[in-house]
């Protein structure tokens, strides 16, 4: 059968093991040319082919509910549950997303694009089913990445005191979140995978045995060997089985996932089991594709690439170096000169560009896993002991620390630093992704600096301005991708004076206030509007806390017209602060915002995303001409 004519996953039912390992081989050419293409996830979805073929023969799922950790290892589920004819438009606009999305196939039971959420939600399916007497069966597939993340043992210690309650958790053991995995936890999967007995029982043993008469057939072990084999493999390893019984689990495990008659025997066991069931499969992620079994950390998410050499297809034209790459570039030399730097992920090395750092002074890296929470209440503790605390995470992950970052650092006036990479519009990996509220999270809360670059020269001074505030906390935003290209400093770079601001352009007509990406679309609304006549003053505003009110609230009330532009939501963003500011100052002008309304932002290209949103120069410099100045005149949008 070909994987296209595919379009209910209980197909998979009547298939005999080869007719689905030849699936798995199309499922991985399909995923391998789509991604090479258009850019995307890879490693992860590789890496549960098998796990996936396996547990869907077993389940029905007309009834059944499968519940995926993260989105970006569920692309053979995408695949099987009729998306396959779309999946060339993977990331793309109006294509298929890169994450499960509810709205998008009612096999996708919970979207998200962060980790350790699917234990939770599959064990409140399970509450909710039994609540309303139905029957079906409810599965939580999770990385051991993911495991690191406290919200997943939160939910693996309710789910163990629910005797009665039928869940299975498979865990995606691949030793590997984006960059390889950190903590006892991983640790300790690490020694029962590579324990000599647990080796010898899932590999040599079966080529023993399965020659033997009454234990094989020559090419399969029969059942009553692999029941051996199973009985075995838990004497081999009693502590882990006991760790996860003990916590109200049963337990089955480890189980080769690449191996579909080992996955099927072990999951249709599992299914009969009553009670919270927990089974531990070992993957290979990127598995099927040598490049990316070998490097699986550049392999995890990849830009466009020759499948033939596994290199990156390079940009029509020289890019300049990325944000992440200046940050990990300016705080590497910062702490190479202060030990009391600290630089703080959470399991995001090489994408905040901390794994710098860690290369050139690991004794001032810490990765906690993914645990943003973590991640902030230890940096807190660090600044109570005189260390500089550099938390360099995600805006949209961040979110999920938001009650540390007040609880634990603001209240307590504690000088640390975030650091809110891909912040603004990310492209491709859509809402969950998206790093629209952190101006309107942050500058809320009292005893923060909240501030953002117009470019990756001006981020390096924020970036020395942050390490020297000790006053309490403060926070820097940036966007994803190249910075504008303006030229950099190798060292030397100076201080930001605290909530000031600067004018790069006078004029007399229209006050243009712009925020950390925006301030160049400023400049060229500015130069668009100057060509109807139009003098324009551009302010970088470089702070939204503290607002320099000193400087703006004077050229509002002697221009009259002001404009904000952001890469943000706008209810609660820059705008509404130089709202507020003009209000308490009894200020009245005429004002216009611009940013991202009160809408979620889809998967897009940046540029697409930013058309959509009327948030172009040239859309902007219309929208200000047709409702201020008359005659009402075209604008090119070329």
């Amino acid at each position: 059968m070909h994987i296209s004519e595919i379009t209910h996953p209980n197909q998979l039912h009547n298939l005999s093991i080869r007719e689905l390992e030849d699936l798995a081989k199309q499922i991985r050419e399909k995923h391998l040319q789509t991604v090479a293409a258009t850019g995307g996830h890879l490693g992860p979805g590789l890496g549960v082919v098998e796990l996936t073929l396996a547990l869907y023969k077993t389940l029905d799922l007309d009834r059944d509910k499968v519940i995926w950790d993260v989105g970006h290892q569920a692309y053979a589920h995408k695949m099987l549950t009729g998306r396959y004819h779309n999946f060339h438009t993977l990331r793309q606009k109006n294509g298929i997303a890169g994450y499960l999305k509810r709205s998008e196939s009612r096999f996708d039971h919970f979207g998200a694009g962060h980790a350790s959420t699917s234990i939770s939600a599959a064990l409140g399916m399970a509450i909710a089913r039994d609540m309303k007497g139905e029957n079906f069966k409810v599965v939580a597939i999770i990385g051991d990445g993911a495991l690191t993340g406290g919200m997943a043992l939160e939910a693996i210690n309710h789910a163990g005191h629910l005797p009665n309650t039928n869940l299975m958790v498979v865990l995606n053991d691949n030793e590997m979140s984006i960059s390889p995995n950190v903590g006892a936890i991983s640790r300790y999967l690490n020694k029962v995978r590579l324990s000599e007995p647990v080796q010898f029982i899932t590999g040599n043993l079966e080529e023993q045995f399965k020659h033997l008469p009454l234990f094989g057939d020559g090419e399969n072990l029969s059942v009553e060997m692999r029941n051996l084999k199973e009985a075995l493999k838990r004497l081999a390893m009693p502590k882990v089985g006991a760790v996860i019984e003990e916590l109200g689990f049963t337990y089955f495990g480890p189980v080769d996932g690449h191996n579909l008659s080992e996955l099927i025997d072990t999951f249709e066991k599992a299914h009969r089991v009553k009670g919270p069931v927990f089974v531990h499969v070992v993957t290979i992620k990127g598995k099927g594709y040598a490049p990316a079994e070998k490097d699986k950390v550049g392999y995890h998410a990849q830009n466009p690439f020759n499948i033939t050499t596994g290199k990156p297809i390079p940009p029509s034209k020289p890019q300049p170096p990325s944000y992440s790459k200046v940050f990990g570039h300016t705080l590497t030399t910062l702490a190479s000169r202060d030990p009391r730097i600290v630089g703080i992920t959470a399991a995001m090395a090489t994408g905040t560009g901390l794994d710098k750092l860690q290369q050139k002074l690991p004794k001032q890296y810490i990765d906690v896993g993914i645990a943003e929470q973590h991640a902030v209440t230890l940096a807190a503790g660090l600044a109570c002991e005189g260390m500089r605390p550099v938390v360099a995470i995600y805006s949209t992950f961040l979110q999920r620390a938001y009650d540390q970052v007040i609880h634990d650092v603001c209240i307590q006036k504690l000088p640390v630093f975030f650091c809110m990479d891909r912040a603004g519009i990310v492209g491709a990996d859509g809402p969950t992704h998206q790093g629209m509220y952190d101006i309107a999270y942050l500058r809320c809360i009292p005893n923060i600096v909240v501030m953002a670059p117009k470019d990756e020269a001006e981020m390096q001074r924020m970036i020395v301005t942050g390490v020297n505030y000790t006053d309490g906390p403060i926070a820097m935003r940036y966007p994803r991708g190249s910075g504008v290209g303006v030229p950099l400093a190798e060292d030397g770079w100076q201080p930001l004076e605290i909530g000031k601001a600067e004018v790069l352009r006078h004029g007399d007509d229209l006050l243009l206030l712009g925020y950390g990406s925006m301030v160049y679309t400023a400049l060229q609304v500015a130069e668009i509007l100057g060509e109807h006549g139009i003098s324009s003053t551009v302010v970088n505003a470089r702070f939204v806390k503290p607002l320099d009110t000193e400087l703006i609230l004077p050229l509002a009330e002697k221009i009259g017209r002001v404009v904000t532009l952001e890469e943000g939501c706008l209810m609660g963003g820059f705008g509404s602060a130089v709202l507020e500011a003009l209000a308490d100052a009894e200020i009245l002008v005429k004002v216009k915002r611009f940013g991202v309304p009160d809408i979620l932002v889809e998967h897009a290209k940046p540029e697409e995303s930013l058309a959509d949103l009327g948030l172009t120069a040239p859309q902007i410099a219309e929208k200000i001409l047709s409702s201020w100045f008359a005659p009402k005149t075209a604008v090119s949008m070329a």
